[in-house]
């Protein structure tokens, strides 16, 4: 028989009475080409494309093998026999190869259309970055190696799956194709699959099991230090400014609408931009954060959008952005003030058609991601200035969250501080139970120019400086409070009077406050009244404070 004979006929008998298929004398199985896809997407998704390839090529392999051998006495020739692999899976329903194709190990290749597995991935996981006809790749292998006696390993250039008008496959040896292949052909190593996937859900395990264990102990650090006031990831909200900021990320989470986060540098933006990933449907899906101020105009583009191979000088293989990478969940763009102009419009274009399209290539590519921006400086002033684009500002700040300065949600100093002090003493391993009357007071006492983030940066130094189980006044940074420091007499000098010491106290505290006498007052825990009279004592009225020089 010739290869272009073949025929359902010769080679399908069906006996639906005794419930049988066979195909060339052995059991044959009809299975639907959507349950296959769907296996495919199962295997993807809980052991990872590796695993999934592996199994779905050894599996194709096999199964070209055994079709191999049913046919093998229906030719006459070897060669006749190798040329009917591409007629054996359109008999089956899988594929259909061009009428000019000679196969798979003609220097031209085989040109295949109407892949089933290049529909069932792109149905289920949309268009590839590469060859995504694995099975197939497998079956003709096998069927080829079979016939011809010696290892055959078909491998696809091009691919409906992947954006090609068709797929491409060519058929080599090992030698053939050489060591720039050997990544490629591993697939058909012939490993324990157990192992294979094994390795992938082993490591899924793993990373369950610690964020389990981390979340845990976070937790308890939180419920006993200051339960009723935080929220999850360690925000603190016992101010009325940071309780609506709290609230309002809550309600919008549910929403899919952009957010706009403002508030000065180390306020906690970021938390805060988690807090309405955690809160929202996308909370199974990736949280990825940018710093857009730190990256050059041209690499923004590449690290936001992706790049092709060869689209300039360093990029050797094709690399999806940030947007791709956050595919059905939220990408934080921090510091979004700092965007250029000109990325600014390819900024906006990917926020109103929802795709990116990667540097060096022409075709877009569809993403499902929810923006959050974050930036300190003032947006609107910018637009007046010209150097925002008003349309961006607008697609951004759908709802815009504005993110206290510690300084004004004072309430929340002493709880947050004492989170970020047992986080600190839980990641060092140090027994730090809490904060001394006298440390307490300074933290009260600043102003906190860096916000969250100085504070996180004193309790960490302070829990490693610590001499015993609590924090005292000297493991605190010196920048916390220096002018609210008892002044202190040099060794063996007189002791200085109580009334000088309160002067010198008390106008100390008003030089910190830049002669704001209400905070000034609210912070000796005395009277306005009261401070007005010790003021006018000390002839300090009308006239700004300084600092008290040292009288040691």
């Amino acid at each position: 028989m010739r290869a272009d004979d073949l025929d359902h006929h010769e080679f399908l008998q069906l006996n639906p009475e005794e419930g049988i298929i066979q195909f060339g004398g052995e059991r044959a199985l009809l299975v639907d080409a959507v349950a296959m896809g769907l296996l495919r997407k199962n295997l993807v998704d809980s052991f990872g494309a590796t695993a999934a390839r592996t199994v779905l090529t050894q599996f194709g392999f096999a199964n070209g093998w055994r079709l191999s051998e049913a046919i093998e006495s229906q030719f006459e020739s070897p060669a006749e026999w190798a040329n009917a692999g591409i007629r054996v899976p359109a008999l089956g329903g899988l594929c259909r190869f061009e009428a000019s194709s000679t196969g798979p190990l003609s220097k031209e290749g085989a040109v295949m259309v109407a892949s089933y597995e290049a529909d069932q991935h792109l149905l289920h996981f949309g268009q590839a970055d590469h060859s995504i006809c694995w099975t197939l790749c497998g079956l003709l292998s096998g069927f080829l190696s079979r016939a011809t006696g010696k290892e055959i390993f078909v491998l696809e250039d091009r691919c409906l799956g992947s954006g090609a008008p068709a797929c491409h496959l060519v058929g080599r040896t090992r030698e053939e194709w050489g060591d720039e292949n050997s990544a490629e052909l591993s697939f058909f190593d012939k490993r324990d699959l157990s192992e294979v996937l094994g390795i992938g859900l082993k490591r899924v395990v793993e990373e369950l099991k610690a964020a389990e264990r981390k979340l845990l102990l976070h937790h308890r650090a939180l419920v006993r230090v200051a339960a009723p006031d935080v929220a999850p990831l360690g925000l603190v909200a016992r101010s009325p400014p940071m309780r609506r900021v709290v609230d309002l990320a809550r309600r919008v989470a549910k929403v899919d609408a952009t957010v706009l986060l403002t508030g000065e540098s180390g306020s906690g933006k970021e938390r805060v931009a988690r807090l309405v990933h955690d809160d929202s449907m996308r909370a199974s899906g990736p949280f990825i954060a940018v710093n857009c101020g730190a990256i050059t105009e041209t690499l923004l583009e590449s690290e936001l959008f992706g790049h092709a191979r060869g689209a300039f000088t360093g990029a050797a293989i094709d690399r999806p952005g940030l947007f791709e990478a956050a595919n059905h969940g939220t990408l934080l763009l921090d510091e979004v003030g700092e965007v250029s102009a000109g990325m600014q419009v390819k900024l906006l274009r990917a926020l109103q058609e929802h795709e990116v399209r990667r540097v060096g290539e022409n075709k877009s590519r569809k993403v499902d991601v929810r923006i959050i921006a974050a930036t300190n400086r003032d947006l609107a002033a910018a637009v007046a200035a010209g150097t925002f684009r008003q349309d961006l500002y607008y697609r951004l700040k759908v709802v815009e969250l504005h993110v206290p300065a510690l300084r004004d949600r004072r309430e929340d100093v002493l709880p947050l501080a004492r989170v970020l002090l047992t986080v600190a003493a839980q990641r060092m391993q140090r027994n730090i139970t809490g904060l001394s009357p006298g440390a307490a007071d300074h933290l009260l006492a600043s102003d906190w120019p860096g916000n969250v983030r100085q504070l996180e940066n004193a309790m960490e130094r302070a829990v490693a400086l610590a001499r015993g189980d609590r924090i005292e006044v000297e493991d605190l940074p010196e920048d916390v409070c220096p002018g609210l420091a008892l002044p202190t007499s040099a060794i063996g000098a007189a002791v200085r009077h109580l009334d000088e010491v309160e002067r010198d106290y008390i106008l100390a505290a008003l030089a910190v406050n830049n002669g704001n006498q209400t905070r000034t007052a609210q912070q000796l825990k005395i009277g306005s009244a009261t401070l007005y009279r010790k003021l006018k004592r000390y002839g300090a009225l009308g006239v700004k404070p300084t600092a008290p020089a040292d009288r040691s």
